[in-house]
């Protein structure tokens, strides 16, 4: 193959814009740089994380300082409706392994709180779960419901 058999590719459009040869080209001088300063340097591409002069991000924020983590003190329930037990049949054993496979609950091994939220006309028998509000309880007992720990 010989330099002057050489053809364009396929899909091949503009030629490369060639930089810095010379004011005659019209790219000369600056080479699109503009004037001066870091950018218009060689090498003087900067990694994305560089803020110009800012404080850097790692060092604005604070150093040993102490953090509360809240949510790791408080006992995070999933919670189940009164009302959401309904399609149960009545005389049912409720446990924590049930409501996860009716996708009432995500994990059977986090605890699970029972809210007073709808109506309950079913008897319904609760073991194994963690809490039950004050409503829950109330609704749960006057259809004659157990809750055993």
């Amino acid at each position: 193959m010989l330099l002057h058999e050489i053809s364009r590719s396929k899909g091949y459009k503009n030629p490369k814009k060639r930089l810095g040869r010379g004011n005659a080209s019209g790219k000369g001088n600056y080479s699109t740089k503009g004037l001066k300063g870091q950018k218009a340097r060689s090498g003087g591409a900067k990694p994305v994380w560089f803020e110009w002069g800012q404080t850097p991000l790692t060092r604005r924020i604070p150093k040993l300082k102490g953090f509360k983590r809240y949510y790791k003190l408080v006992t995070n329930y999933q919670v189940v409706n009164v009302g959401d037990l309904e399609k149960f049949d009545a005389d049912t054993v409720i446990t924590k392994e049930l409501l996860e496979e009716n996708k009432l609950i995500r994990k059977a091994s986090d605890p699970v709180k029972v809210l007073g939220n709808g109506e309950l006309s079913k008897k319904l028998v609760f073991k194994g779960i963690d809490a039950f509000s004050a409503s829950a309880k109330e609704k749960i007992e006057k259809v004659g419901g157990k809750i055993e720990e």
